[in-house]
């Protein structure tokens, strides 16, 4: 029997062919970083620090007339000893705009610190097999990234939301009544999974029929970094997913697709971008206040059960942070309203009596 290939292990041979794509484009000695950091790091995040590496090269062939007449491939380990501090300074600027062919690029602080963390390790590794003589990237400042306040669902909102899945398509008609009624258990299940386990969202498409487990409510998820683990649900997902399962089993999917736990209306696994989609949908209708995504959801998660435990421990187990430091970035501001309330929970006198004090 044919052996069944993950969605995770088909991700990752399809980056790799990217990542290979990519290379292709960048100047031949930058092969020996990507090789160095292989074990040491996913196929996405290498793609990434790809894309980012070819930028800082983009930039040298656009903005310094030195480089006026090379072309990428051109490039050798020597020109990496030519670049001062104040030349990074110049590419953090052109960073904030700039044009890749016909479309114009931005990048907010975080986009730019993750460019120029990309950046050092590129240079700290050809400094570390003495390569290169200098490196200008420990002489500038990594952008400093100012932090945001948790976007999530309130409580009621979440019962708005999974309200208005299950009943929004009284009101439709015609080929949108059809549609909407083909595609509800399945929308309805995939919220209340990312609501009730707070999974991610590569996380859930990955997820294979054989993953669920109803005889003690798990899915075995594959976390970032490919670790598998267990994730425990409750009732309220147990019935969603049973339902969807009801309507899954007359899905005949195209080959290849047997095993996918969601279905595409294409018949396919439900794909990342198609589940962002289906969630802003139907977030909108619920708060235009707030930009809803998948992530959001899983915020949402994390702050119920912080707020329902007060174990940062626990939050960062389920939630699969592999850094509890991560967990208590995110959830610092929820921290913060538990100490206040712990504080106003410690009386140390009743309210005062006010009878003559003795004198002196």
């Amino acid at each position: 029997m044919e052996k069944k290939t993950t969605y995770h292990e088909q991700k990752d041979v399809e980056n790799i062919l990217r990542l290979r794509e990519v290379l292709s484009t960048l100047p031949p000695f930058c092969r020996d970083y990507f090789r160095a950091i292989d074990t040491t790091t996913t196929t996405k995040t290498r793609i990434s620090y790809a894309y980012d590496i070819r930028i800082f090269f983009q930039f040298l062939l656009d903005e310094n007339p030195a480089f006026k007449d090379y072309k990428m491939t051109d490039f050798t380990v020597d020109v990496l000893d030519q670049i001062k501090a104040l030349d990074l300074e110049e590419y953090q600027e052109y960073l904030k705009v700039y044009q890749a062919g016909d479309k114009t690029e931005t990048n907010g602080e975080r986009g730019l610190k993750r460019k120029i963390s990309a950046l050092r390790s590129f240079y700290a590794y050809y400094y570390r097999r003495e390569m290169i003589e200098t490196n200008p990237t420990v002489l500038i400042d990594v952008p400093k990234i100012h932090d945001k306040s948790i976007i999530r669902l309130d409580t009621d909102e979440v019962a708005l939301l999974l309200d208005y899945i299950e009943h929004c398509g009284d009101q439709l008609t015609g080929q949108k009544r059809v549609y909407y009624e083909k595609n509800k258990e399945r929308d309805l299940a995939i919220v209340t999974l990312l609501l009730g386990t707070g999974i991610r969202v590569s996380e859930c498409v990955g997820l294979d029929i054989e993953d669920v487990d109803f005889k003690n409510n798990g899915i075995k998820v594959t976390r970032k970094g490919g670790n598998e683990m267990v994730v425990y649900f409750g009732p309220e997902v147990e019935k969603a997913l049973k339902n969807y399962l009801e309507v899954r089993k007359n899905i005949i999917p195209v080959e290849g697709h047997e095993h996918a736990l969601f279905y595409s209306t294409q018949r396919k696994r439900i794909g990342v971008q198609a589940v962002e989609n289906l969630v802003k949908k139907y977030a909108r209708a619920i708060t235009t206040t707030k930009k809803i995504t998948p992530h959001k959801l899983r915020s949402t998660y994390g702050t119920t059960l912080y707020q329902e435990t007060g174990d940062i421990y626990l939050v960062a187990d389920v939630l699969g942070h592999s850094d509890v430091n991560t967990t208590r970035k995110h959830y610092a501001a929820i921290a913060e309203d538990h100490r206040r309330i712990a504080a106003r929970k410690t009386v140390l006198r009743e309210e005062p009596v006010h009878a003559d004090l003795p004198k002196p």
